[in-house]
């Protein structure tokens, strides 16, 4: 059987789009930890680094949504180049006070700006979904290829951030994510051919994405699931910390990720029948149930296996959840719509990064993986009380999605894979 990534590789245009995609996305995984990193060296404040990746997650929680809102009414191009000059700027006016031991309320000025960062994630799916729109398969396919992308770079990004920081200079991991974010958006945009048409404002459906309840499902869930991630984090850096053996930490995390990214790469080949909602459901409660054995964790070799399992469910959840925005926000929202579930992550993830933080102070790493059970806990429940919500039609969300569902989550063409 031909393999489906080589098919939609297919169309003109769309190895370039992805390609630049990878590099944009780098910054996702390297700017908190690089600012992090950076900070606890210059300063030896490891609560003033972690306030300021909380107000970055904070702050791009915020203005990522409007930034991709604006890319729905004027195109791509227009928007992202500005947006990344904010953003960039601010990094580097964070790096200079940093490094001039500037008065500490300006980091927060600056780390508060670095948040216009766009959501180039978001952007390259718009442009899978305007290519394979009305084509379930190749394009289950295509966001499954983008979640492979994603999670090579949550591998490799924290190792470089931290690496050029720690060998080089304290700045360098932040300052290479600021240089991966200009290339990655420059390039982008400056491929016209596959940018979807930005529509007249008169089409767009008033109000924001969020207006869809199945959106704000969906969101509220990865709010929880982002606190899963960020709370995974940092309690997993203490617990090998507590048994000196700190390197490791990343390489722990690194497995965890290589789970998800096993798993997306044969998410994709399957030709999976059935209601989306349906699969999402059981992806939610699976990221729950796998943070069950993590309690039990008694050395960084259990720990690795239990997180390479959990890393299972990540990404065909990621995935889904991708195409169940896609079918039940409006098209002229749809960028704003996909960026709103990376809204919801970031949020969690800076939740779950203090609570955990919080919970290791007082009791030590082993109890802070109480933390992310909690939060699976949290993201089951919400699915269950809001699944009824994806069953709904697209029509009734306020306007169709790229698809049309029918009540059931299936796709009007063939069931959703």
């Amino acid at each position: 059987m031909p393999s489906p990534y080589r098919a939609i590789f297919a169309a003109p245009g769309t190895k370039g789009f992805s390609a630049a995609g990878l590099v944009g996305r780098m910054p996702l995984s390297m700017a908190g930890i690089g600012i992090v990193t950076m900070i606890a060296q210059l300063t030896g404040s490891y609560s003033l680094a972690g306030a300021l990746s909380a107000t970055l997650a904070m702050s791009a929680a915020v203005l990522g949504p409007q930034i991709s809102r604006l890319v729905d009414l004027h195109g791509q191009r227009r928007v992202l180049r500005p947006a990344a000059l904010v953003a960039v700027t601010a990094v580097l006016g964070l790096l200079i006070c940093a490094h001039q031991r500037a008065p500490q309320w300006t980091y927060f000025v600056f780390a508060a700006g670095a948040g216009c960062v766009p959501s180039v994630g978001s952007m390259v799916r718009a442009r899978w979904a305007e290519i394979y729109r009305g084509s379930p398969r190749q394009l289950h396919a295509a966001y499954s290829w983008e979640s492979i992308v994603e999670e090579v770079c949550f591998i490799f990004g924290p190792i470089i951030s931290v690496g050029l920081s720690t060998s080089w200079f304290p700045e360098s991991g932040p300052l290479l994510a600021a240089a991966f974010l200009v290339v990655g958006v420059l390039w982008l945009t400056a491929q016209r051919a596959t940018e979807p048409v930005p529509q007249p404002r008169e089409q767009h459906v008033p109000g924001s994405a969020l207006r869809s309840p199945a959106l704000r499902v969906l969101v509220i869930t990865f709010v929880a699931t982002g606190a899963i991630f960020g709370a995974v984090d940092v309690v997993t850096v203490a617990f090998a910390q507590e048994r000196g053996e700190t390197a490791a930490a990343s390489l722990v995390l690194a497995i965890y990720a290589f789970g998800s990214c096993l798993a997306g790469a044969v998410f994709g080949l399957l030709q999976l029948k059935g209601a989306a909602s349906r699969r999402w459901l059981v992806g939610v409660c699976a990221m729950a149930v796998s943070m069950i054995p993590l309690q039990l964790a008694g050395s960084l070799m259990f720990l690795a296996v239990a997180l390479f399992v959990s890393g299972l469910a990540v990404a065909p959840t990621m995935v889904t959840t991708m195409a169940l925005v896609e079918a039940h926000v409006p098209r002229t929202n749809l960028t704003e719509g996909m960026t709103w579930t990376s809204t919801g992550l970031a949020v969690g993830v800076a939740l779950g990064s203090s609570a955990a933080g919080q919970v290791v102070d007082v009791a030590g790493a082993a109890a802070g993986y109480a933390v992310p059970a909690a939060a699976g806990a949290v993201a089951a429940v919400v699915a269950f009380l809001g699944y009824r919500r994806l069953l709904e039609p697209a029509a009734v969300q306020g306007g169709h999605g790229a698809y049309g569902q029918n009540p059931h989550g299936d796709t009007s063409q063939e069931h959703m894979a």
